[in-house]
């Protein structure tokens, strides 16, 4: 049916089509974007078309030109079925060979939907600028699905707003031109089994100045000192960069806020006038000068209420804050206990439970709600990353937050936290460590503590001062997703790596983290999450994450809590706790979530173990304890929880614990403790002094100096666990064939917290790859990622395998992952190890089951997680620097046998914790004699406390007992030989021989 038929014949359509849809006299006529009459194809770039898509195979909609009697317009409409469970729509992008096209005469889009009337929010989005239709800006709006058929959708351009979580080229102008449109996008529901019909996208109306022209300030805030003036930039400007046809007038007056007319400012009002002609971006300055006294004070505010005539008002009204001063909490010179208590004694309940609270950087836009609730503490979950995703951006965001905290009345600056967990990996272009997996293969705490003190300058040097790493987890079950996160099975390994806290945070005393190199860390996750039981877990389709830790008192002592009491001795600034559960087997409780005992946070953490930061919690991890939400707070906080992270229910949180504290079911002393302990490490940041990024550090980013850290990381990470007939270092005079679907892929290398929370394969960030690396090194070098290519001619084959991406219980093995390697990797070690000797490097998170493709693999290695520097498994491969690594992990032959572990009384493994092969050029010799040799010379190093001597005469036992080893690992060997890894690391070195004798006897 024809539209003109349509809206004369149809009462009820006429009562649908709004009142701003009928064209005024001087309006242009519309002009049709698409008619959905198969004018425009369904294709993709470069050419004109439309396409759908999605987060994965099944979320891309379905879509036909229907024809319909009921059609708004012409014959046929855009009809599609779709059920998303990520995310899905679809685009029409122009084609990229044309112009773009140029919408700046008009008022807005509009299009008729066919309402559904199912409550659903459907996001529409156009794109300016940039080279074509995927690689231009992306701004957004949105309506909702609320009614029932046919209703013209009218959209002024006013309405949009630049995408802040996504942009496909990170940003061009942030401006809407409107000059250089390239098309738009429809983003459909998630989580409802959905159809949906659309006809007539068309521009509409007449872009007159007070849609097209805006007035903005340069700042929300400006804090001043007393008796300073602040300067006002007032600015118009214009969709698609026109000057202005008409006048444009602010009239401006300083009114309200809580600083006194006349005492502490001097008022100021008027008109500031851009004529008609006006260029888009011009500028004019309005100075409030603020008056000086004697007095000290808090800060206080003068808001410049502005009125604009012929433009878009500004979003919010300025305001210039006169800086707290004279006050003692403000004084550096004094300790910081002092300054504590005299800022804590200002405080109302209000701005403590601001203080209290950390909200994600999505949730609170451009950050008015910062000033509203005193929010105390901001983070950057997994892939929250300003756009571009660059480090100045990074400083600039954050400063902008600043600046809003600037505006409440201590000006407490807010802490922003954020999940660099193996390096800056938010950031793009940032040097990634391996991750701590990998770091734990090294042996290494020194290398440990630089890897942290790399991390720490990156981060810092884009203004954020805290970071929630490193885990000291004591992975006891590879099904886990997050094993890759633990530095190892043993406790003594994990605390032998906490050197990385000193590389965090500087010294224990806490007086390094106001460098502009030094972030505080926090130990994570407190306690028991590595320990969790397999199909004990409490969320979702989750196996082992989040789940139950049912263990002895001792074992809990021994295994669990041992790291955390390493942590708190080296000065650690928070500490995070598990969404796990604990169990303590006797105690009669069974099992309960950590961030609810108050037995562990405050009795042991707290008291008997003298931790003297605060406790943040883990994301919404609250909102799993039993009860109602005031529940879930009062037993939080009174758990010792200091802050909740609680990204973005902020609002919640902030009203649930002052009713809760003024009901007298939290007592103020509680709430001064969590606030005091808060403001210390703010104090000791030296963030009062320097709120805003010092970004003098920032050109070391990604640096060579800093990547040589994290290649020497890599190279030290690698574990050699066979090297049958020598096939490796290979040389650089053999031809060799390289396969393997993670040989040449960042994002598989880097796994997991990389960009993005998940992590992605493919070219996510910039790195070497190890083919990269092994072109690199001089090599003669052949890839075919499939193996596909013809093996004949190569002198040597290495086969690069393992896991894509993954984090926390979406990677638990049952979660649609397991320890096998997929059928393509498996066809390709197949296919290069038949042909030729061959080496395979399996880049995973956990353990592999290889156990049934050993007989033809000459060389195998564990390569973990590598990081960006695939340099460094290539100078191991190559010979540059010697296989030292040495398993973190037992590597088990079979699923069946998880959990395993060293000191476990059943003990038959592939590998067995503390295996590592060497390339050393000298292999140490040696017998039984050399043996019992070592055993006394080790007997007199611990008796000394030799530390050092005892550490290298284990080492060249442990070399002998490999030797003759060899491909013989028996139960008999390995359990002795892990058992005297452990003995090594508790300084046992005297019994660490013995037991590395005892396995050499039964090989």
């Amino acid at each position: 049916m024809p539209r003109t038929a349509l809206l004369v014949s149809a009462a009820l359509l006429a009562a649908l089509v709004p009142l701003s849809s009928a064209r005024a006299a001087d309006d242009p006529a519309p002009v049709p974007v698409d008619r959905f009459e198969g004018e425009v194809p369904f294709a993709s770039q470069p050419a004109d078309g439309i396409f759908t898509w999605g987060g994965d195979s099944d979320d891309p909609p379905a879509l036909q030109l229907t024809a319909r009697a009921d059609a708004p317009e012409g014959e046929k409409v855009l009809t599609g079925t779709y059920d998303i469970s990520g995310y899905g729509g679809f685009t029409h992008d122009f084609a990229a060979t044309g112009p773009a096209h140029d919408w700046s005469a008009h008022k807005g889009i509009r299009f008729w939907w066919d309402g559904q009337d199912n409550g659903k929010k459907i996001a529409f989005e156009i794109k300016d600028g940039g080279a074509n239709g995927e690689a231009s800006e992306l701004w957004t709006t949105s309506f909702t699905d609320d009614f029932t058929g046919w209703k013209q959708i009218e959209i002024p351009f006013t309405d949009f707003v630049y995408r802040t979580d996504y942009q496909p080229v990170g940003g061009i102008d942030h401006v809407l031109g409107l000059t250089g449109m390239w098309g738009y996008a429809v983003t459909l529901p998630v989580g409802v089994h959905g159809r949906f019909a659309m006809d007539d996208v068309e521009l509409y109306g007449r872009a007159d100045q007070s849609l097209r022209a805006s007035v903005t300030t340069d700042a929300a805030v400006y804090p001043v000192k007393e008796g300073g003036t602040a300067a006002v930039k007032v600015t118009v400007a214009t969709t698609g960069a026109a000057p202005i046809d008409d006048p444009v007038t602010v009239t401006y007056e300083t009114t309200g806020g809580t600083a006194d007319p006349g005492k502490d400012y001097t008022p100021v009002s008027g008109t500031v006038t851009f004529p008609a002609g006006t260029a888009s971006g011009v500028s004019r300055t309005i100075q409030v000068p603020t008056l000086k006294d004697r007095t000290a004070e808090s800060a206080e505010t003068v808001p410049l209420k502005l009125t604009v005539t012929g433009a878009k008002a500004p979003a919010e009204t300025p305001q210039v804050v006169i800086g707290a001063h004279g006050l003692p909490y403000l004084n550096a010179k004094l300790p910081v206990k002092k300054r504590v208590a005299d800022l804590l004694s200002r405080m109302s309940l209000e701005e403590k439970a601001g203080q209290m609270t950390q909200a994600e950087r999505g949730a609170i836009g451009t950050g008015g709600d910062l000033t509203t609730y005193g929010l105390g503490s901001l983070l950057s979950g997994g892939g929250s990353t300003p756009t571009p995703n660059t480090p100045e951006a990074w400083a600039k965001m954050i400063d902008g937050f600043q600046l809003r905290a600037q505006a409440t009345r201590f000006q407490i600056p807010l802490i922003y936290g954020v999940d660099a967990v193996h390096g800056h990996n938010n950031l793009a272009g940032a040097t990634i460590m391996p991750h701590n997996i990998g770091i734990g293969a090294t042996r290494d705490p020194r290398l440990a503590g630089k890897t942290g003190a790399v991390t720490a300058a990156e981060v810092r040097a884009t203004g954020i001062p805290w970071d929630f790493a490193p885990c000291l987890c004591v992975s006891r079950d590879e099904r886990w997703g997050r094993s890759y996160e633990s530095f190892g099975e043993d406790p003594a390994l994990v605390q032998s790596m906490e050197t990385i806290i000193q590389g965090l945070q500087g010294r224990a005393n806490g007086k390094d983290l106001s460098r502009n190199d030094k972030v505080l860390a926090t130990a994570k996750h407190f306690v028991g999450d590595g320990g969790t039981e397999y199909g004990s877990s409490t969320t979702g389709k989750y196996k082992i994450d989040q789940g139950v830790t049912k263990v002895t008192r001792q074992q809990l002592e021994a295994v669990h809590l041992a790291p955390f009491q390493t942590a708190v001795d080296r000065g650690i600034g928070t500490v995070m706790p598990s969404y796990s559960s604990l169990d303590i087997i006797g105690d009669g409780l069974g099992p309960v979530k950590m961030h609810a005992r108050a037995d562990m946070i405050n009795g042991v953490l707290k008291d008997r173990m003298g931790f003297d930061g605060f406790v943040i919690s883990d994301w919404n991890a609250i909102d799993q304890l039993p009860g109602d939400y005031a529940s879930h707070v009062r037993t939080s906080v009174d758990a010792g929880v200091d802050m909740m992270m609680v990204p973005y229910s902020y609002k919640d949180f902030t009203a649930a614990l002052i009713a809760e504290v003024k009901a007298g079911r939290i007592g103020e002393q509680r709430i001064d403790d969590a606030v005091s302990r808060i403001l210390t490490q703010k104090f000791r940041l030296g963030l009062f002094e320097h709120p805003y990024a010092d970004t003098t550090g920032a050109a070391a980013i990604g640096s060579p100096e800093h990547r040589a850290v994290a290649r020497r990381a890599a190279a030290e990470s690698q574990v050699l666990l066979k090297n049958d007939g020598g096939v490796l270092p290979l040389k650089k005079s053999q031809k060799v064939y390289v396969a393997g679907s993670n040989a040449d892929d960042i994002g598989n290398q880097t796994g997991g917290w990389t960009i993005t929370w998940q992590g992605s394969s493919g070219n996510i960030t910039k790195g070497t790859t190890i083919l990269q690396g092994l072109r690199n090194a001089g090599g003669d070098v052949t890839y075919s990622k499939d193996a596909s290519a013809p093996t004949g001619g190569y002198d040597v084959g290495v086969v690069v395998v393992g896991e894509t991406p993954y984090a926390e219980g979406v990677g638990d093995v049952g979660n649609g992952h397991d320890l096998e390697l997929s059928a393509a990797d498996k066809a390709a070690v197949d296919k290069v190890c038949a042909a030729m000797k061959c080496a395979v490097l399996i880049v995973s998170g956990r353990p592999q089951l290889i156990g049934d493709r050993l007989g033809e693999i000459g060389a195998l290695v564990a390569s973990w997680l590598p990081g960006t520097e695939g340099d460094g498994v290539a100078d191991v491969l190559y010979g540059k620097r010697p296989f030292t690594g040495q398993l973190p992990v037992t590597w088990p032959r079979s699923e069946a046998q998880l959990p395993i572990n060293v000191g476990d009384s059943s003990y038959d493994p592939q590998f067995p914790y503390g295996w590592g092969l060497t390339t050393l050029t000298k292999a140490p010799g040696g017998g039984a004699a050399t043996l019992r040799a070592l055993g006394v010379a080790a007997a007199k190093a611990e008796k000394a406390g030799a530390d050092e001597t005892g550490r290298a005469l284990v080492a060249k036992a442990r070399l002998i007992v490999q030797n003759k080893v060899g491909e013989r690992i028996t139960a008999a060997v390995a359990k002795p030989f892990a058992d005297a890894d452990h003995s090594l690391l508790t300084g046992r070195y005297a019994q660490a021989v013995r037991q590395l004798t005892e396995a050499y006897r039964a090989a």
